[in-house]
């Protein structure tokens, strides 16, 4: 297979040569995106998606659904007000195979949703998508009665044998290495003849605002969810089997995606508004609020949208980032520019995403001449003059803009396939230059 020219190219990142002012609109949530794309195909009616996300991962997430029998029509709005997708569910149905590329969400979220089909699905992706675990799913769904050939991997390629309908009932599952084994059980939970009660038995569970947005989501199509927050037992959530009403959802910006243009801000000593940042929400990117002004920022939650200001100086920091861990590149890459050490923690977990985070962060800042330590479930980094250099991405989307983020302050940093970031923040390079006014 010939190489694509795009994942050898060097990007020279853009070096900022003083403080930013810029408006910045983010896309769309991935996260939002892809649970309301399942949530809207187990329906009993038609919904809309307006403004939703368009990635890689996203549209990975449209195609499967769409090869296993749902409508998904691109278009706009029923009153024109910008682009919005009509979800039209049918009949799901195989044989056939669905390409999850290197999307968590695709490869975890949709083979419960498969053992509702009639007939088999296969599950396919890239190389790397084989080396992050599905255990959770597999051993969960097998628990609750379908039929999954995975030749005991517990990863993929895999074929789930759909029945058209799944007992469902109690089941056990260790998501310590992934939040989304809970979410992807949930999410198809009304639609099993019991319902489903999700059992987590690990020591620690990642990224649980992951979690409460799938709740929120659910609960917001007329789903019965119980939680350890509404008062059931820790660790233990129970969806009640019943129908899924079709909505006209509206998804949130990213969050997440937000976090390198907010470090611009933090990074330069300069200011950028974020429009439509949520007075509430369940995004982990949330957080980023908190964090970045503990690192030397200030904002404020405005009919603009969220205004983020840079002091001129960046502290370290020492933070559990377990719940929030897709925020851990980002940090890291203000953390190498900061006046103190900073002490990232709570992880472990990030070795099994789209690459092992903590060992391409260690490796790609100190070749820049940082100095960053592994520990157990997290990293240390204590400042260094850095220098230019290839800042290697590894195909991970925030590997790409945690390098661009050091760019900013450090000359001739060169990012490797800068193209990943298309995976869930198409156009990156542009924002970015846009941000910058070049």
């Amino acid at each position: 297979m010939p190489v694509n020219p795009a994942h050898t190219a060097l990007w020279p990142a853009p070096h900022a040569s003083g403080a930013v002012d810029a408006t910045v609109h983010v896309p769309g949530s991935k996260s939002v995106t892809n649970r309301a794309l399942v949530l809207a195909a187990l329906a009993a009616e038609p919904g809309w998606l307006r403004r939703p996300l368009r990635s890689r991962d996203t549209l990975l997430m449209a195609g499967a659904l769409r090869a296993m029998g749902v409508g998904i029509e691109e278009g706009v709005g029923p009153d024109g007000s910008g682009e919005a997708w009509r979800v039209i569910p049918s009949g799901l149905h195989g044989p056939t195979t669905v390409d999850v590329g290197n999307a968590g969400t695709v490869m975890r979220f949709l083979p419960p949703v498969a053992t509702l089909a009639d007939g088999p699905i296969r599950f396919d992706g890239d190389p790397r998508s084989y080396e992050r675990p599905l255990n959770g799913v597999i051993d969960g769904l097998r628990a609750l009665g379908a039929r999954i050939d995975d030749d005991n991997r517990g990863t993929l390629p895999l074929t789930v044998q759909g029945g058209g309908a799944l007992e469902g009932g109690t089941v056990e599952i260790d998501a310590s290495s992934s939040s989304q084994f809970v979410s992807a059980l949930l999410l198809s939970g009304p639609r099993f003849n019991q319902g489903v009660e999700v059992r987590h038995t690990g020591s620690t569970l990642p990224s649980m605002p992951h979690i409460r947005m799938t709740v929120d989501m659910l609960r917001s199509i007329g789903a019965q969810v119980d939680t350890p927050e509404s008062g059931g037992e820790p660790n233990v959530w129970r969806v009640t089997p019943g129908a899924l009403l079709g909505r006209d959802l509206t998804v949130e910006p990213d969050l997440s995606n937000a976090q390198p243009f907010l470090a611009a801000a933090l990074v330069t000593g300069g200011t950028v508004v974020i429009p439509d940042w949520p007075v509430r929400t369940t995004q982990p990117g949330d957080r980023l609020r908190e964090i970045f002004t503990e690192m030397g920022g200030s904002c404020e939650l405005t009919d603009r949208g969220l205004e983020f200001t840079g002091s001129g100086s960046i502290h370290g920091i020492d933070v559990d980032l377990g719940e929030v861990g897709e925020l851990t590149p980002g940090i890291a890459a203000v953390a190498a520019l900061a006046d103190s050490p900073s002490a990232l923690r709570g992880v472990a977990h990030l070795r099994l995403h789209e690459t092992d985070r903590l060992a391409a962060l260690t490796k790609e800042i100190n070749e820049l001449g940082g100095d960053v330590t592994e520990t157990a479930d997290g990293l240390t980094i204590r400042p260094r003059p850095l220098h230019g250099g290839i800042f290697h991405t590894y195909d991970d989307h925030r590997m790409a803009t945690a390098g661009a983020i050091i760019g900013l302050a450090v000359d001739g940093v060169q990012i490797e396939n800068v193209a990943t970031t298309a995976k869930t923040l198409p156009d990156f390079p542009d924002l970015w230059t846009g941000m910058l006014g070049n």
